[in-house]
C-alpha cells in the first residue's frame, strides 16, 4: 500500500431538503489500500459513494477522487474508476466474451487490446471453455468472479465493489477476496462495502458510518483494541447499537 492519496475527503455534507446524509465526512483513502466501507442499512453509505463514483454532486465539502475534484468535474471521475454493484452488473443474455468486449468499449479501450486482454483474462480465470457460454447460464460465484475482472478489465485507479460476495459460497468468497488482494498488491484501490464482518478483517483499514456520520476510522485490530472486543461482530454493534438510556 502506498502513502499517495487517491481519495480526498474533506468536510463532505449530502443534503436532500432539511436530511442530512452524510454529515461532515472526513477521510482519505491511499493508492492499493483494501478500504472497508461499513453501516448498517439507512447509514449514507451508497449516499456517499455515489458522490465518490461522480453519480452525485456534494452540498458541500471538498471531495477528490484520482485528482478529481467531485464537486466540479463528477463525470470525469467515471473515466478513473471501476465498478461492481450488489446486483449482478453483467448482461445476462450475452456470452462472456461479448460482455467483456461491450465493456471494454464503454471504457474506451480500442478493440485489439480488448481481444487481447479478454484472451489473457479467460486464461487466468480459467475461463477459457465460458468464452462463449451465455452469462445466465453460469453459477453465481463465476458470475461474480468475472464482474470483478470487467470492473477492473480498463486498469482503474480505484474500484468501487458494493456488497461483491452476497449471496456466494465460502470457498467462493475467500477466492474473491484473493482476486481483491492481487488487484490491490497491482495498485488499484479497492473501495468495498460488506455485511460480512469477518471480510472486514481482512481490510487494511475501515471506517464504520452510523447516521450519517463517521463514527470509527482504522485498522481492524486497533479497533478491536481500542474497544476492548475480539471480533467485527462485536465491534459495529458495540459502535452502532443505540445507547439505552440511563436509569432515573
Amino acid at each position: 500500500m502506498s502513502t499517495e492519496k487517491v481519495i480526498e475527503v474533506r468536510e463532505m455534507v449530502k443534503r436532500f431538503g432539511s436530511f442530512v446524509a452524510n454529515d461532515h465526512l472526513s477521510f482519505d483513502v491511499y493508492r492499493g489500500e483494501v478500504f472497508g466501507f461499513l453501516g448498517a442499512n439507512g447509514a449514507g453509505k451508497t449516499t456517499a459513494i455515489k458522490i465518490l463514483c461522480g453519480l452525485s454532486r456534494p452540498s458541500s465539502g471538498s471531495v477528490m477522487v484520482a485528482g478529481i475534484d467531485a464537486s466540479r468535474s463528477p463525470e470525469e471521475i467515471k473515466k478513473k474508476i471501476g465498478y461492481m454493484s450488489q446486483k449482478f452488473s453483467l448482461y445476462e443474455d450475452l456470452t462472456v466474451a461479448e460482455n467483456i468486449e461491450l465493456y471494454g468499449g464503454i471504457y474506451g479501450m480500442r478493440m485489439k487490446e480488448i481481444r487481447d486482454r479478454t484472451d489473457k483474462l479467460l486464461e487466468r480465470l480459467d475461463f477459457t471453455h465460458y468464452r462463449n457460454t451465455i452469462i445466465a447460464d453460469m453459477p453465481l460465484g463465476l458470475k461474480q468472479k468475472l464482474a470483478f475482472s470487467v470492473a477492473v478489465f480498463h486498469d482503474p485507479e480505484i474500484v468501487f465493489l458494493d456488497e461483491p460476495t452476497s449471496g456466494v459460497d465460502p470457498i467462493t468468497r475467500r477466492q474473491f477476496w484473493e482476486m481483491i488482494y492481487e488487484t490491490a498488491a497491482g495498485g488499484i484501490t479497492v473501495f468495498v462495502t460488506t455485511h460480512y464482518m469477518d471480510e472486514a478483517e481482512y481490510c487494511n483499514r475501515i471506517t464504520i458510518m452510523n447516521e450519517g456520520k463517521i463514527v470509527a476510522l482504522d485498522t481492524p485490530a486497533r479497533l478491536k483494541e481500542e474497544y476492548g472486543v475480539t471480533n467485527m461482530e462485536e465491534l459495529f454493534v458495540m459502535i452502532t447499537r443505540p445507547k439505552k438510556p440511563s436509569a432515573v
